[in-house]
């Protein structure tokens, strides 16, 4: 699905292939009451980070996590309280971040500033996990020294941070240069305090993601009950100096604004874009709700002629995040049929099809189907993947590595069932679904233009990427008493 792109537009298919919005700024989490002290933890419960800010502060809390939370799977909140005490924690990979506190603090603020940690480490490490933080403890204690001051939150942004801490946990020596030590200063305090100014790169280039997860619920007889799409607009930018951006989307209050294609022409230079016939089908206007930008949007800007306009930090970071509760596109339609036999077997017929484009294709498509707890054994026969019955997960499998565009595959399965004393009743869960789709956007978003402005006038190449996943895609069962044959339900799909 793709719009009316002029000319002089300069964004092209990525190289990999590899409302009324209401703008709403990241909350800033210097407000947060203090910290005691953050403690990182892997699964096993040893204790690989330790730093306490105050004296409340003590050894014998890391025992107390480790023995009331790691050590009972039954604790599934993120928040324990134990006295004056509270411990909030985060799971991200094989590790635990704890953040612990006395006073009373806000909750949001603290979960924050831990998914901002991740991030950080994220940004030196390449990833955050225990050999991650065992091989960079003596660079953890530092960061922590700098971003936390007695238990208040500081500057948490990577690229200030990198530019008096490097990677290998030595301070740099421009940080003690009267002259940088000033700029450092100005940055963190300033208005870009997420970009130096000093950047430079030899091929200028900007990469922009559009991914979205659709989410859907349909009842038994093949209504929508709910459709639904979370979207992310990632962007990693490699330019030289300081520009500022220009970003157009066919949000419906962009293209009311009345701003012609003449006016579209692109400073930054670059090739054309091809974009699919499938993403220009849906060129039409979009209503976006709950959007969310970086805090390098200028704000008044959006508001005053809906232009996103920015100056972006160098590397990848995540423009906005926006929902789309209109017109959402389905990729697929499924169809499964169940019909039990007595109490000793169930017959599956499960036809799935794709909506989009012949010149696209889904990857890694997995359509889950519940089976009853007292199956014994399954045979499946399918058009086209492989299907297989996992029995710790009471589901058949069916995978189909690569699924074209307005293609329609079938799979027949039958599961025999065992003779159960206090059998309880199947509850018949919905079958579930999960794909990746390139070049398609189930909300219609799509990406108008991206200009580039910079003093010195240099020439830019821009790349878009259009990728639709699979969010909570569940399709109810239908019922019969007499079973339905494969061109049955071929024709349902129609």
């Amino acid at each position: 699905m793709a719009p009316f792109i002029p000319q002089a537009v300069s964004i092209h298919p990525h190289p990999c292939f590899r409302s009324s919005p209401t703008p709403i700024r990241s909350s800033s989490i210097q407000h947060i009451n203090m910290l005691s002290g953050i403690l990182i933890f892997n699964q096993k419960g040893e204790n690989l980070i330790f730093r306490a800010f105050r004296s409340d502060c003590r050894p014998r809390l890391a025992d107390i996590f480790r023995i009331q939370v790691i050590s009972n799977p039954q604790v599934r909140s993120p928040i324990l309280t134990l006295g004056s005490t509270t411990f909030s924690h985060v799971k991200h990979e094989n590790i635990y971040l704890v953040a612990v506190t006395k006073s009373n603090a806000n909750a949001a603020l603290v979960f924050e500033f831990l998914y901002r940690l991740v991030m950080l480490g994220k940004s030196y490490f390449g990833k955050l996990d225990e050999e991650a933080v065992k091989n960079n403890f003596v660079l953890i204690y530092e960061l922590l020294d700098e971003i936390l001051d007695f238990g208040y939150p500081q500057n948490t942004d990577p690229d200030t941070l990198k530019m008096y801490i490097t990677t290998e946990g030595v301070k740099s020596a421009i940080a003690n240069s009267p002259t940088d030590s000033s700029r450092i200063t100005q940055q963190a305090t300033g208005a870009i305090s997420w970009r130096r100014s000093d950047i430079k790169y030899r091929k200028n280039e900007a990469f922009v993601d559009v991914i979205e997860d659709v989410n859907l619920l349909m009842s038994a007889t093949g209504t929508v009950l709910r459709a639904d799409v979370n979207g992310q607009i990632v962007m990693r930018a490699y330019l030289t100096g300081t520009p500022e951006c220009k970003f157009g989307l066919n949000d419906r209050l962009l293209l009311d604004t009345g701003e012609s294609a003449s006016n579209m022409n692109n400073p930054g230079g670059g090739n054309g874009l091809g974009t699919s016939k499938t993403t220009r089908a849906a060129a039409g206007s979009v209503t976006l709700e709950d959007c969310q930008f970086h805090q390098c949007v200028k704000l008044g800007r959006f508001d005053a002629d809906r232009i996103i306009s920015f100056v972006p930090p160098d590397g990848e970071f995540e423009l906005m995040r926006y929902r789309a509760t209109e017109n959402v596109n389905l990729p697929f339609k499924v169809h499964p049929i169940v019909r039990e036999i007595g109490t000793t077997k169930v017959e599956y017929s499960v036809a799935i099809k794709a909506n989009y484009s012949s010149k696209l294709f889904a990857t890694n498509v997995v359509i889950r189907i519940p089976t009853p707890l007292n199956t014994a054994k399954t045979t499946e026969r399918t058009s086209q993947g492989r299907a297989k019955y996992e029995p710790e997960q009471n589901n058949i499998v069916w995978k189909i590595a690569r699924f074209s565009g307005q293609s329609e595959y079938v799979l027949n399965a039958e599961a025999t069932l065992t003779t159960m004393t206090h059998q309880k009743a199947w509850s018949r869960p919905p079958l579930s679904l999960s794909f990746s789709l390139l070049m398609f956007t189930s909300s219609g978003l799509l990406v108008r233009y991206l200009k580039v402005f910079e003093k010195n006038n240099y020439s830019s190449v821009k790349w878009v990427r259009y990728m639709t996943r699979a969010g909570s895609y569940e399709i109810r069962y239908v019922f019969y008493l007499s079973g339905y044959g494969v061109s049955s339900l071929t024709q349902l799909l129609h």
